[in-house]
């Protein structure tokens, strides 16, 4: 994984038309760095390696078509033609999740009125690890840094303007995305392809029923303003781990509510504060409103100044504190 894995040696916070800035560094935190991004197709292909490895039954290429419960927990039928009876089911599907609809598992969506543009962009310059936040009047444009001069774009901006920025050619985009951004990253060189998905706080009603656990997007899909909604699922799935290896030490079923309840004992508090930092951050930087830009842009310059305040944003940024 870490071939192809980008450090976040600081990330640069600022409101476009505005002075306040804030910068997190890692340095501050005595760490290497803040965080890691990594390609998504990379990490697929060395996830899939190391499953290939690994003693058990993989069904790939293969969907759910059919998932009712039992009394030992749930069965799948599988579009291979394959039936399984599980003790443990975790439905992990995303964020447009059909396995918890088929169940009747119900959830709570606040939209954003906001779509998330994203795509790889190359800059004309080294960016040096840096990972950049810039509030603007649509809504937030993040860069991400990865390997050489690329990095991640997600430029969140009003629904119904994705399509036709989808549309513009190349040349056309990049000069927008410029305006948009200006150049405190540098200069917009070329960008890959471009995809769009509409943006929701969307939360789960349950988590957790006997012989199923609900984790990552299917349980939780959040704004992207914050970055957490990937670090939240993988401690999600460590705390299952860690729920499950109690359970076997201690002779428990693993899809029994005793152990289900452990995981979610061991959720609710990090789930809670993460969404309501994410949340908090839309509605502080998602209003166009003179007078609350000046709040903000005071808030920046502050928060730069205050030390303390600084360096516990960037630790709740990296998920060592809950």
């Amino acid at each position: 994984m870490a071939e192809q894995a980008a450090p976040i040696s600081r990330i640069h916070v600022s409101e476009r038309g505005r002075l306040g800035v804030t910068r997190l560094l890692a340095e501050e935190l005595g760490q290497t760095a803040l965080g890691y991004v990594v390609p998504n197709a990379w990490m697929g292909r060395v996830l899939h390696r190391r499953l290939a490895e690994l003693p058990l039954a993989w069904h790939c290429p293969a969907s759910v078509e059919r998932i009712e419960p039992e009394v030992e927990g749930y069965r799948l039928s599988l579009s291979d033609g394959s039936e399984l009876l599980a003790g443990l089911t975790v439905l992990a599907d995303g964020g447009r999740s059909g396995l918890k609809e088929r169940l009747g598992i119900d959830s709570d969506e606040v939209p954003y009125d906001q779509v998330a543009l994203i795509a790889n962009v190359e800059m004309s310059q080294p960016h040096g690890g840096t990972a950049y936040e810039r509030f603007t009047r649509e809504g937030p444009i993040a860069l991400l840094p990865l390997p050489g001069q690329q990095m991640a774009l997600i430029w969140t901006h009003e629904a119904g303007r994705e399509e036709a920025r989808l549309a513009l050619g190349d040349g056309d985009f990049l000069a927008e995305l410029q305006r948009a951004f200006g150049d405190r990253a540098g200069r917009f060189r070329r960008v890959g392809s471009r995809h769009a998905y509409p943006l929701a706080l969307v939360t789960a009603r349950e988590a957790i029923r006997p012989g199923l656990a609900v984790l990552g997007n299917a349980a939780h899909s959040l704004h992207p303003v914050a970055g957490q909604g990937f670090n939240l699922a993988l401690r999600g799935v460590t705390d299952l781990v860690a729920a499950l290896e109690l359970a076997l030490a201690n002779d428990e079923a693993l899809g029994g509510m005793l152990t289900l309840r452990d995981f979610e004992a061991r959720r609710i508090v990090d789930r809670h504060n993460v969404v309501r930092f994410s949340d908090g951050l839309v509605r502080l930087f998602g209003i166009d409103n003179a007078s609350l830009s000046h709040v903000r842009a005071a808030g920046l310059v502050g928060l730069n100044l205050i030390g303390p305040l600084r360096r516990g944003l960037a630790r709740r940024a990296m998920g060592l504190e809950r």
